[in-house]
Formats: structure tokens, C-alpha cells, sequence
């Protein structure tokens, strides 16, 4: 399980570490930094400099004292348009990568050029679009070409808000939310078009009511109802394999 919530969004280390424990389910902590909104003044003020430095003892000494290393930088929060500490958090990903090898993860913008606005700022610092993924597709690329140019760029592209059927995005009034059907659709255009090593999936679970418990579609959701869809749309068990299992290691797996 890769626990994403970055620097801004108050993660508790120590608890993630206990449930690892107790559940036997590893878990990937991050680092990185959240969106400008959730940021203290202090933090906002850093340099690139100072922001390497906060993500590179979380990797490599641990987070606080507490000696519990993250596996991954981000989700790098984003917006749109983007904030001057935004870029220089993308900036800071992308030299703290450079140094270390750390997989990275975005959170863009509810614009469909904030994915690849993010991408030119990241590599443009050295960042390694081959070892980074653009979480949030479904509501941010919503028109098939637009998709197929940024899968084109080598990015991985991640379809992860499986669950949620609800047509009217709040947040972004002038998208509607896609339903799982028209994931999966996505999911098979990619394939299609020769990008089934770059596609990542997830729910994007960050509130009681999605959990089981609570009445919502849990964990487990992918695995019992969207894996089946799947199938029966012409996605075999080998792409699937890939989406589930190949492309996550390889992404997660620290590279230089």
C-alpha cells in the first residue's frame, strides 16, 4: 500500500508502521510536499535548496527522529495555475530524485494542461519521467487525444479514483466525474495504443465514508468488482498483471 499523504498533510509515521505491523501489509510512506493551501508560511518561503533537504532526510534518515524512511516522494501537490512554491516543490522533486533515485508521484491541477505543465518543470529540472506517475487522470484528462499526447511523454498515467460514481465534481464544476465503466474505457484506449507499461490504478481512499465500515466500496473494491469489468472488456489477465503487479515494482523500485 502506497500511503501518499504528503508533507501538509499531517501523515503519522509511527501509526503506519504499527498497522504495517499488526496487519502484515507493507506500506510505503512519502515525502514531498502538498499543495500551496496546506503549507505553513515557513515552508512556503524555503528555497529548492531547503525543500531537497526536508525530502532527502525523510528518505534517507527518516521522518522526525523517528528513523521511518518513505519509499516515495509525493503525491507533489499541485494546482492550477501553479504557485511559485509549487514549482519549486516540482523542482525539489525532481533534484531529490536525481540524487537518490526515489519514484515520484503528482497530484496536478483541475486543468487538462496542468499534467503537462508539471511534466515540463520536472524534467526540465532532471527529473526522470520514466520513474515518475500523474495520479488523478480521470478528472483531469478527459479527452482521449489529450490522454494518448501525455501517455506519449512516458509518464506513468494513473486511473485512481475507482469507486467514486458520482457525476457532479464539485471541485471542478465544468468536468463531470467519470463513472468505472468509463475508467475502463480509458484503461482500454491505452492499451490499444500501446502504453500498457505505463498505466497505473487505485482508489484514492482519504475519507471514512469509502471504507467498508462506513458503508463505502473499501479496499478491496479493484480486486471484487472493477477486475471482473475488466475481463469482460477485452483486458486480459496479462494486462492486468501488468497494471497490478509489473508496473508498481517497477516504479517503486529506487533507480539511478
Amino acid at each position: 500500500m502506497v500511503e501518499n499523504s504528503s508533507i501538509g498533510l499531517h501523515a503519522d509515521v509511527v501509526f503506519l508502521k504499527r498497522a504495517s505491523e499488526e496487519a502484515g501489509v507493507k506500506i510505503i510512506a512519502s515525502t514531498g510536499f502538498y499543495v500551496d493551501s496546506f503549507q505553513s508560511e515557513e515552508i512556503k518561503q524555503l528555497s529548492v535548496e531547503k525543500l531537497c533537504s526536508r525530502i532527502q532526510e525523510d528518505l534517507i534518515e527518516g521522518v522526525k527522529g523517528t528513523g521511518i524512511k518513505c519509499g516515495v516522494i509525493g503525491e507533489v501537490g499541485c494546482t492550477w495555475p501553479l504557485s511559485d512554491f509549487e514549482k519549486r516543490s516540482i523542482r525539489a522533486a525532481a533534484i531529490s530524485q536525481q540524487d537518490h533515485g526515489a519514484p515520484v508521484i503528482f497530484h496536478p491541477g483541475r486543468n487538462q494542461e496542468a499534467p503537462f505543465e508539471i511534466l515540463r518543470i520536472f524534467t526540465e529540472a532532471g527529473g526522470k519521467v520514466e520513474h515518475a506517475v500523474m495520479s488523478h487522470l480521470d478528472r483531469t484528462l478527459v479527452d482521449e487525444s489529450r490522454l494518448l499526447d501525455f501517455a506519449n511523454q512516458g509518464m506513468y498515467c494513473e486511473y485512481d479514483l475507482f469507486g467514486i460514481e458520482v457525476s457532479d465534481y464539485q471541485l471542478c464544476p465544468t468536468v463531470d466525474m467519470p463513472s468505472d465503466a468509463q475508467r475502463i474505457k480509458a484503461l482500454r484506449c491505452l492499451i490499444d495504443n500501446g502504453f500498457e507499461d505505463k498505466i497505473l490504478i487505485a482508489h484514492d481512499i482519504h475519507t471514512k465514508h469509502r471504507l467498508m465500515k462506513y458503508g463505502g466500496h473499501g479496499f478491496s473494491h479493484i480486486h471484487i468488482n472493477v477486475l471482473p469489468h475488466m475481463k469482460r472488456r477485452g483486458i486480459t489477465q496479462q494486462h492486468i498483471d501488468k497494471i497490478l503487479v509489473q508496473n508498481p515494482r517497477k516504479w517503486l523500485t529506487f533507480t539511478k
